[in-house]
């Protein structure tokens, strides 16, 4: 399929991202957050929380009822998020247990969803990239993240500046205290959606990219991740500024890791990992569209392997040849239901900044924020 890009250029320049600046202490950090985007958090709960009742014909408070029940996973393993998310709490007017939902909507989703006997697909497609495969030989990694469309009107760009940690810069839905992003260190975290049995009560999984954010290379975030009590499934895509690659895929209780020798590595919503085939539980219309995205984006980054810049990575990200089963997604594409693609992200460490579109990139631009706000 072709794109007019100039069009494109010419109607969506003016929409980017919000981007907001939080400092201090965990607590003032989350202060901060709900001060500046509590209407968007509000937006956020209200249509995340309405999506779900709508799917599983649960109430709002049964809902809610599950969500404390992680919390204790969360102050086990990286209790600096409880005190965000409380202050988020202090400074919205916001219940404890709404702000935890935003946190765990995956959990409780997949858990009700199965009991209303319904089927989640939800797709992602990422990469990174060691200076072998890029024009200017320092790594890129980023993704395309494919939810529910309204999180297109409530994601922003924040960077957060703790005492105690290295400053992260991140997109994320409002209200979420973790997502995908990177830090000043340079090291990168992307994700994806993996289906597999046996979830449960545990450290939600949203919030692994934020605990791999606390450390500063890959081989630092691997140490604390594989030692998490994990609720759920995830694939984690990390970078650093020094190229080194990593994928660990995690099932509940097994994790499985993928190495790039060649400076390259690809992932989208299954599992690769030998060591884990086994626990795959998607659909086949999922499996095929993950497949799909996977292949194609591989041989995007084939054909030009040693030559990659920006640019190219946004164009890559924009690609719907394979319709029905894009790399960017739109509303109303076949299969998708109320999904799309709606934020892309690509990440430079080295210049310490990220280019975000709001999505579906093949209708928006890219814009540059650094640790200092826009560029």
């Amino acid at each position: 399929m072709l794109y007019n890009f100039r069009v494109m250029k010419e109607l969506h320049l003016e929409k980017v991202f919000p981007f907001y600046r939080f400092s201090g202490s965990h607590f003032q950090i989350g202060q901060q957050y709900g001060a500046a985007c509590g209407g968007l958090i509000k937006k956020n709960l209200d249509l995340s929380l309405c999506r779900l009742q709508e799917h599983t014909h649960a109430t709002r408070e049964q809902i809610l009822d599950a969500t404390l029940q992680y919390r204790r996973t969360i102050l086990q393993y990286a209790p600096f998020l409880d005190e965000e998310i409380k202050g988020i709490t202090v400074s919205t007017g916001l219940r404890l247990e709404e702000i935890y939902f935003l946190q765990i909507r995956a959990e409780i989703e997949v858990f009700l969803s199965k009991l209303a006997g319904e089927n989640i697909g939800m797709e992602c497609t990422t990469f990174a990239l060691s200076g072998l495969g890029t024009a200017d030989g320092v790594p890129l990694a980023g993704q395309n993240a494919d939810l529910p469309a309204f999180y297109s009107e409530v994601c922003i760009v924040v960077e957060i500046v703790s005492d105690d940690s290295t400053p992260i810069l991140m997109v994320t839905p409002a209200g979420q205290v973790s997502y995908i992003g990177m830090n000043l260190s340079g090291l990168c975290v992307f994700a994806n959606f993996l289906v597999c049995d046996g979830w449960r009560i545990g450290f939600p999984r949203y919030c692994l990219s934020r605990l791999a954010l606390t450390q500063d290379t890959v081989v630092d975030a691997e140490q604390i991740l594989t030692k998490v009590y994990r609720a759920s499934s995830r694939n984690l895509l990390m970078a650093d500024i020094g190229g080194e690659i990593l994928d660990l895929e995690f099932a509940v209780e097994r994790y499985g890791r993928l190495t790039s020798p060649n400076g390259r590595l690809i992932h989208s919503n299954h599992f690769i990992s030998p060591d884990l085939l086994d626990e795959e539980r998607s659909s086949p219309g999922d499996l095929k569209n993950s497949h799909t995205r996977l292949s194609r984006f591989q041989h995007l980054i084939d054909n030009a392997f040693g030559n990659i810049d920006t640019g190219m990575i946004q164009t890559y990200l924009r690609d719907r040849v394979t319709y029905p089963d894009p790399v960017c997604s739109e509303l109303g594409d076949p299969g998708q239901g109320d999904e799309m693609t709606v934020a892309s992200v690509i990440a430079e460490p080295a210049k310490q900044c990220i280019w975000a579109a709001i999505g579906p990139p093949s209708l928006n631009i890219y814009k540059c924020y650094t640790f200092t706000g826009y560029k």
